[in-house]
């Protein structure tokens, strides 16, 4: 069967732009738009060099782009062919393995930036990032002699920053070795990894309620046996608490300590020392997860640092007001189990990246963050209240602590239940979250959880205005 060759027409370039960059746009366009044909063979590099009157390295380089984007192949001793992958591939028809129940068609939409609002999502908009502290940071590290680009990291994690987090912690009057001091690419990395040395299928855990949705779903693939405790603006309820503790006997109590996701309750003296007494009478362990704390506008009493660390492992990291992408962690953790992580790290695959982590040791060591950080407390108290005042104009209550950190847990107007809401505000181009993301309570049906950085915005509130209103 004889193969068509193709036909190039040449290319009239633009100044300014790269050459690369616009024989790959163009062979696309092409492409794509079915002006060269699938199974066509190109012409051999050479003469496409003389047509377009560039160098055959910039040839080699376009054909090497086009390659990766599935658009050309090559064939050993015979040359370049057309290749355009089906639209139907183009277009991800592989979303379609991924569930499409309400709920999870939400947790996608909060992760995709696709140019809808987002008020619902967990993390902070680009716009209120530390950009040019990153880029300066980064630089920073790429230049250095520190960075061992031919090496793995060191398995419990960039020595100086364990140092600079030792020095962190103790401001919260946590003092540990650096020593029990380890790092995760991620706070939910590290939980789950603390799961697998604390519990073992069938084991009861005790779990807030609301809570960060991913964490009921991690503890189901540990075979855990959930128990939910109710979690408010208030705090815990004790004498609920206790009968819990006698009837199901957990070995372990997951809960965020500051800042709790979504009430925004963070524990008192009070409470602190009540559930520490509780922790020992009943012998469960605390996870104590303080991945808000750094934006805490006045600080409380840690579990780790009232009880120390027999009994509480420490959890915290930089994911949630310094980048999504940055994404580090780290533990504080007794001599025994912090071995025990190292190893798992070591034996798991899950040795972090020592690039990331030398950014952040930049930005604790030239106060960069701690700046960044005390910017974004009065910036979230002043969105906190300006969004929970619009909220209630909109009929909606407010049922987290006022002013506080990055959420508002709001109970919708009488009649309005969440998921459809939100399904509605997907068909709008706006992503929410329904309370039944994070709670398994019935009353669940009729909240929403708020991301007040991103709800600052007009427009998420004329939006959401017009959905209650339909």
């Amino acid at each position: 069967m004889q193969v068509q060759r193709a036909v190039i027409a040449a290319i009239e370039f633009l100044p300014g732009e790269p050459l690369v960059q616009q024989i790959v746009d163009r062979f696309s366009t092409a492409i794509n738009q079915d002006a060269l044909q699938h199974g066509a063979k190109l012409p051999p590099i050479r003469e496409l060099s003389d047509l377009m009157g560039v160098g055959k390295s910039t040839v080699v380089e376009a054909l090497d782009r086009l390659r990766a984007k599935g658009l050309i192949t090559s064939r050993q001793g015979s040359g370049h062919y057309v290749s355009r992958i089906s639209a139907a591939v183009q277009a991800g028809v592989g979303r379609e393995l991924l569930p499409q129940d309400t709920l999870s068609v939400i947790r996608r939409g909060l992760l995709l930036d696709n140019g809808t609002l987002r008020p619902g999502c967990g993390f902070l908009p680009s716009s209120w990032l530390p950009r040019e502290e990153l880029l300066k940071a980064a630089r920073g590290t790429l230049r250095a002699t520190s960075l061992r680009m031919g090496e793995v990291g060191v398995p419990a994690g960039y020595p100086p920053l364990r140092q600079a987090l030792r020095v962190k912690l103790s401001t919260l009057g946590i003092d540990v070795p650096v020593e029990q001091i380890t790092t995760t690419a991620n706070t939910l990395q590290a939980i789950d990894m603390l799961m697998r040395l604390l519990i073992k299928p069938g084991d009861t855990v005790l779990l807030d309620d609301p809570c960060y949705f991913n964490l009921r779903a991690n503890l189901m693939l540990h075979g855990a046996r959930i128990v939910s405790i109710p979690r408010s603006r208030d705090g815990l309820d004790f004498n609920q608490l206790e009968p819990l503790l006698e009837r199901h006997r957990p070995v372990l109590y997951l809960t965020n300590s500051t800042l709790h996701n979504p009430t925004g309750h963070s524990f008192s003296p009070a409470q602190v020392y009540r559930l520490l007494e509780l922790s020992h009478r009943y012998s469960f362990h605390i996870i104590e997860d303080d991945l808000y704390g750094d934006i805490q506008q006045k600080q409380t009493p840690r579990l780790a640092a009232v009880g120390g660390l027999d009994n509480v492992s420490y959890v915290s990291g930089f994911t949630k007001i310094l980048s999504a992408n940055s994404r580090v962690s780290y533990l504080a953790l007794r001599p025994e189990l912090a071995a025990r992580m190292v190893d798992l790290k070591m034996s798991s695959g899950c040795v972090t990246s020592e690039l990331v982590e030398q950014i952040i040791y930049r930005m604790l060591s030239d106060g960069s963050y701690t700046r960044h950080a005390r910017r974004m407390v009065d910036r979230l108290y002043g969105a906190n209240n300006r969004v929970a005042r619009w909220l209630n104009e909109a009929g909606c209550s407010v049922a987290s602590c006022p002013g506080e950190g990055l959420f508002i847990w709001a109970r919708l107007p009488a009649g309005i239940e969440a998921e459809a809401l939100a399904r509605k505000g997907l068909e709008n181009d706006i992503v929410l979250a329904p309370g039944t993301l994070l709670s398994i309570d019935a009353e669940a049906s009729s909240f929403l959880r708020f991301n007040v950085a991103h709800s600052d915005d007009e427009r998420v509130r004329e939006r959401f205005l017009r959905l209650l209103q339909a």
